[in-house]
């Protein structure tokens, strides 16, 4: 995804996004799972496959994957046109490696879309745990911990397992930096390039808009009670 300090713009009369410019980075979402997926391949000797799906311009970000410990990578080549169409080709590549458990972030923190980890775990009939933020396996055998409205709920399930992962999954100081080493391993690793299955695209972005910019602020002396209650009252209409 684009690094959260890109200026943002649109193209082709708002109906595209501009990548003059944009540096991209690994979705914190998915960087959170990256290291814990990491900690599993240290702790209990598990393979880490990062995939995803798009052109040779990500190649990059997946090489930072492996720098940073995964063993393998694979790129699906094929614009990631919606949430769906990314899910099927994502559930082809699961279903075909036989993997049995996927970390995904819950959501990418650029369009937010939330859908592409459910979706996953729908086409392929796997088990299912989103916005997770702990998570344990013991052979076939996982328990998870999930945020929801006003705490926190823990899960026990088996595997195939896909998981929509947040921050909590790990903390942000375990996140991993690559070193010279990982960088230079990295280039001995496998990064395999597939043709996308066949998938129909359901929807196309339409058009962008920018948020509103803000409106000036207005400063009112705390001595004039009567002129902050009157603006907050008539004009931004609050109270």
């Amino acid at each position: 995804m684009p690094d959260t300090t890109s200026k943002i713009n649109f193209t082709n009369g708002d109906s595209e996004f501009d990548t003059n410019g944009v540096q991209y980075v690994i979705n914190p979402n998915d960087e959170f799972g990256l290291t814990r997926a990491i900690w599993f391949q240290e702790q209990q000797g598990a393979n880490v496959t990062v995939v995803n799906v798009g052109g040779p311009d990500t190649e990059p970000t997946l090489r930072k994957a492996l720098a940073i410990g995964a063993n393998e990578a694979i790129r699906v080549n094929a614009n990631p046109t919606d949430g769906l169409f990314v899910a099927k080709q994502l559930a082809e590549v699961i279903k075909t490696g036989g993997y049995d458990l996927v970390i995904a972030g819950k959501e990418s923190l650029d369009y937010n879309g939330g859908m592409v980890p459910g979706m996953i775990a729908g086409i392929l009939g796997s088990n299912f745990v989103n916005s997770c933020i702990d998570l344990k396996v013991e052979g076939n055998n996982a328990t998870a911990v999930r945020e929801i409205d006003g705490g926190k709920e823990t899960v026990s399930t088996t595997l195939p397992l896909i998981v929509g992962g947040q921050k909590g999954l790990v903390e942000e100081k375990d996140l991993r930096i690559p070193n010279m080493r990982g960088i230079m391993t990295a280039r001995t690793k496998a990064l395999q390039v597939l043709e996308p299955v066949g998938a129909d695209v359901a929807t196309k972005a339409v058009k962008f808009e920018k948020p509103a910019p803000k409106s000036a602020v207005k400063l009112v002396s705390p001595d004039n009670l009567d002129e902050l209650i009157n603006l907050l009252h008539n004009e931004a209409k609050v109270i």
